[in-house]
């Protein structure tokens, strides 16, 4: 299995409206070959640090993926998005291949 996350820190004052386009997102990641799972985390020490969490078959179908025309389509709504405050938040990106469970 393969996991990665995105780590964003919002403002305070944007954090529900993040929370909500998470809550309604397309999906289109869904229907990829090799995905699991996806997960919204919201760190309980600091709850405007939010970490997206998507789990993989395995790395190869992680790549397809963000190298897939989906992917692009998805991460270029997030650049047009109106909220220029947010549109320009870049995450902290980690990947991990999981070697027990």
């Amino acid at each position: 299995m393969y996991i990665v996350h995105s780590t964003v820190n919002i403002p305070e004052s944007k954090v529900d409206e993040v929370i909500g386009i998470y809550q309604k997102r397309s999906r289109m990641v869904d229907e990829y070959e090799g995905f699991i799972s996806f997960h919204l985390l919201q760190n309980e020490q600091k709850p405007s640090e939010l970490t997206v969490q998507i789990s993989w078959d395995s790395k190869e179908n992680y790549i397809k993926y963000i190298t897939s025309d989906a992917y692009k389509k998805v991460h270029e709504l997030e650049k047009n998005y109106p909220d220029q405050e947010l549109a320009s938040i870049r995450p902290s990106v980690g990947r991990y291949k999981v070697v027990a469970e």
